[in-house]
């Protein structure tokens, strides 16, 4: 069983005990989490398609830690003019563990 879900204005297709990578959310370490925005889910083949989300469906989560994603560098250059610029970026991650898929 899986489902497709919106966390943070990103899609993810979870399923049970998967751990992902999502965009900083709110909550301690931990704590339980409620995903209401599933789009679809697929029950052993018998799917069913949200529009927009499928009715009375929720996939819970747990919050594993909060961290630091890897360093984007980012690098402007204008030829023979001298200019050179160079800028880093580290995303602020959220891992989450996909606790389990309810339908009702």
């Amino acid at each position: 069983m899986y489902a497709i879900v919106d966390i943070a204005g990103h899609q993810f297709k979870v399923e049970k005990e998967r751990k992902l990578y999502v965009n900083r959310l709110e909550g301690e370490e931990g704590s339980e989490l409620d995903f209401d925005k599933v789009l679809l889910i697929d029950n052993k083949g018998k799917v069913k398609v949200g529009t927009p989300t499928v009715k009375n469906a929720v996939v819970k989560a747990r919050i594993i830690s909060h961290l630091k994603g890897d360093k984007v560098l980012v690098f402007k250059k204008k030829r023979r003019k001298g200019y050179q610029k160079l800028n880093g970026h580290r995303q602020y991650l959220t891992r989450i563990q996909i606790e389990d898929i309810v339908t009702t």
